[in-house]
């Protein structure tokens, strides 16, 4: 056993790559979600250039990340059915006008929080999936339970994201070897970037996909005027899922409770505890669904993915 430092070379993915999907679509009738409930235009050439997903920046993460590694065991894997997912579905979603939480809204037929719930299930190293949610919606998961193969379980969300994970924390089979902290609304997640970060969390504790930051990034006062231009080079887009080893997950939150921290994605809360967090790196196309606009960009990534398996 010994330490080791990880140098990363960061590449930029080409945004012509293309997306494959170990998502299947089921057919999922909800009495709250009628199919016609969010109509959207269909994409023309033009419009579909226009929200380019190389013009979309989500949060990046802007503190320069040294990802430096205590290696266990470099040859392990992950065993089968040793994986508790938390996957978060409570939020409320306000930022994309609609009249229901923006992980139920129908995309291509079938609610965006079960596109992940479906691409977990069938993961051999998955052993249970939490769903945190408000009890109002859990009939959309247990209507979709006859399709999978894990245990299913759930917990009430909390005010905050970290509260809400401590909800489904307080769930999750004491024989799990690691945590898998999902947000619903990332409905594109592959199945291979979750084996990826699975793994590295399993050799290094924590673990969180992410890509490097394509925009130039700019650290600015209160008055709006630039202090100093970031290095692109360190910086990279967080994603999930997070997966952490649940004792180092439990610490974390024993420090942040107790202090009243208040962190904004999962592997902060390790973080604190001045434990390293690898960076797996992840796609482009593991978009989070926020507004209407990211709405249309998945439907059409899933069309395009749906187009080339056909080919």
């Amino acid at each position: 056993m010994g330490h080791h430092l990880l140098h990363l070379n960061l590449t930029i993915i080409s945004p012509s790559a293309s997306f494959k999907s170990s998502n299947s679509l089921f057919p999922c009738n909800h009495p709250q979600i009628p199919t016609n409930s969010f109509h959207l235009p269909s994409l023309s050439k033009s419009s579909v250039h226009k929200i380019s997903w190389i013009q979309k920046l989500p949060r990046i993460a802007t503190a320069t990340i040294k990802c430096s590694a205590k290696i266990e065991n470099s040859s392990a894997a992950a065993k089968e059915k040793s994986v508790s997912v938390i996957l978060l579905a409570g939020g409320k979603g306000k930022r994309m006008g609609a009249s229901m939480p923006k992980q139920y809204l129908p995309l291509l037929g079938q609610p965006i929080a079960l596109y992940s719930f479906y691409t977990f299930s069938k993961m051999i190293e998955v052993k249970e999936i939490v769903v945190v949610c408000d009890p109002s919606y859990q009939d959309i998961f247990e209507d979709a339970k006859e399709n999978i193969n894990v245990d299913l379980k759930f917990a009430l969300p909390g005010k905050e994201r970290q509260d809400s994970v401590y909800s489904g924390l307080h769930e999750v089979d004491l024989n799990s070897e690691l945590v898998c902290v999902h947000d619903s609304a990332r409905p594109l997640v592959s199945s291979a970037d979750v084996k990826k970060v699975i793994e590295d969390a399993w050799i290094n504790g924590a673990a969180v996909l992410g890509v490097p930051a394509k925009a130039t990034i700019k650290e600015a006062n209160s008055e709006s005027f630039v202090v100093r231009t970031l290095d692109r080079k360190t910086l990279w887009e967080m994603q999930t899922p997070q997966v952490i080893k649940p004792d180092l997950l439990k610490k974390g939150f024993e420090l942040v409770n107790r202090d009243g921290l208040e962190v904004t994605d999962d592997v902060s809360i390790v973080e604190h505890l001045k434990h390293p967090v690898y960076i797996t790196e992840g796609s482009y196309t593991n978009i989070k669904v926020t507004t209407p606009d990211d709405l249309l960009l998945a439907e059409r990534i899933l069309n395009l993915n749906s187009e080339e398996s056909s080919k």
